[in-house]
């Protein structure tokens, strides 16, 4: 590696001084593991309540899995389980331009690895007991682990708080059809949404995103309420329904559900240990928490010495009457940790879009100085950084993004852009993620990355892969 690119992974920032601590280990679960502690990393002094960018930028990097090494070998449902004890969530998105986001996560904090290894955990795995993860609107659609189940039981009791569009129609309106649909499940799930919609009348399409069936619709609504479940995806990525009994774990459903107020309280415990410093936006964000619920739940976490409140030098919030900028108060999970700035350096991976480390993007901006906005769900005249723009994270920052489109049928990653951050060395950059572009090519079975000098990074990438074998570069 050139020097230039060294200095490229190097964090900056000077930290805090902190004192010797050794982190409680976590298990698959995402609870405090029994056994041999983590051996790396130090915790803030607890007379600290202050906590530099840089620290905050670690903390929450090491919180979100970045700092755990990557396999060395095959990777196994123990790597997965590791992963998913960290970040909780898996987004689900239908968007397939690269690889569909809930696949990406595990990637950037693994390397390669087969994808039919989370399919297994999560779509079809050998046996109920097996199955690590359902489906659920636990922040928006999203894989999570069946453990959380009976903590997301309260938001399943009232539907009506949180059903949008044909849901409420179909319910108001059609109750019958809504028993119907239950009783279809019952005696022929798993079934999909146009299995049960044959026999069904089907709107006019009034709006691109909503053009849902009744049956659909019905569907829906009982997903949300929880007497049915996602049994499973076809390989259209359409959902296969079915009872809970005929797809959770037993130990799961047997399950006692806890009171509410425990439950948003774990939550709100799980939010902050995957983020490690945060603020109140994302803390709601991740399970969608509000109101006094989440309000009461984080201010009993102070109480107990879960979460410590902090400052972190940057973050400012609403400003006073007179204008003047205040701190934006932020909390520190107990057992958060700043790995050295050396377990970083070598962190160099491309970020998805719903990634839990960006997905609130206010967070995003205040950790990281980065400013992203996805082009899918932006016009495309009106588009900055094309229209899948992954960022690249490089060390303990983000240094660029990537417009990146995986062209199947011809067996090419096609790299429609590449921007640098400002101040950024290009050079150093491209350096860094010409690797990077070759492993994702390699992990989603394309033979060729073809480049497209569009970005100063581009251009930069153009330079640096031509003439290597296997490799396009167009202008």
């Amino acid at each position: 590696m050139s020097p230039s690119a060294r200095r490229a992974a190097e964090p900056t920032g000077a930290p805090h001084r902190v004192a010797p601590h050794v982190p409680t280990q976590l298990g698959p679960t995402g609870r405090p593991a029994t056994g041999r502690p983590a051996s790396s990393g130090s915790g803030p002094r607890r007379t600290e309540d202050v906590l530099s960018l840089a620290q905050a930028r670690r903390i929450a990097l090491a919180a979100q899995g970045f700092a755990d090494p990557r396999p060395t070998g095959p990777v196994t449902r123990r790597h997965l389980q590791r992963v998913l004890g960290r970040i909780a969530l898996l987004q689900i998105d239908s968007v397939n331009v690269l690889a569909r986001a809930h696949y990406m996560p595990l990637f950037s904090r693994l390397g390669p690895y087969p994808t039919s290894l989370l399919d297994a955990a999560a779509f079809d795995p050998p046996t109920r007991s097996a199955r690590l993860l359902f489906e659920y609107w636990s922040h928006v659609a999203a894989l999570t682990p069946v453990h959380l189940h009976p903590y997301l039981r309260w938001r399943m009791a009232e539907p009506h708080r949180h059903a949008w569009g044909a849901m409420q129609r179909v319910v108001a309106q059609s109750p019958d059809l809504v028993e119907w649909v239950r009783a279809e499940v019952a005696a022929r799930g798993p079934v999909t949404a146009a299995e049960l919609e044959r026999d069904l009348p089907r709107p006019e399409k009034v709006h691109w995103g909503w053009n849902w069936s009744d049956a659909k619709a019905a569907l829906e609504w009982l997903f949300l309420a929880g007497e049915v479940v996602v049994a499973g995806r076809t390989s259209t990525f359409a959902r296969r329904y079915d009872l809970p009994e005929r797809v959770l774990p037993r130990a799961v459903l047997d399950t006692p559900t806890p009171s509410e107020a425990d439950a948003i309280r774990e939550l709100v415990r799980i939010a902050a240990q995957a983020l490690g410093v945060a603020a109140e936006p994302e803390l709601r964000d991740y399970f969608r928490l509000t109101g006094p619920r989440f309000t009461r739940a984080l201010q009993e976490l102070v109480e107990e010495g879960t979460l410590r409140p902090v400052t972190v030098v940057g973050w400012t919030g609403p400003r006073g009457r007179g204008g003047e900028a205040r701190p934006m108060r932020a909390w520190l999970h107990a057992q958060a940790r700043i790995p050295r700035a050396a377990t970083l350096a070598g962190v160099a991976t491309l970020v998805s879009p719903f990634d839990p480390l960006i997905w609130e993007r206010g967070r995003t901006e205040r950790l990281f100085g980065f400013h992203y906005r996805i082009g899918i769900y932006t016009v495309a005249e009106q588009r900055e950084h094309g229209y899948y723009a992954l960022p690249f994270l490089l060390g303990d920052e983000l240094v660029g993004r990537v417009d990146l489109k995986a062209n199947r049928k011809a067996g090419v990653l096609e790299v429609a852009g590449a921007w640098a951050e400002p101040g950024r060395d290009v050079a150093a950059v491209a350096e860094r993620l010409v690797p990077v572009l070759d492993e994702v090519a390699a992990w989603l079975g394309l033979s060729a990355v073809a480049v497209t000098e569009h970005g100063d990074l581009a251009t930069a990438l153009a330079r640096a892969r031509g003439g290597r074998r296997g490799v396009t570069v167009v202008g």
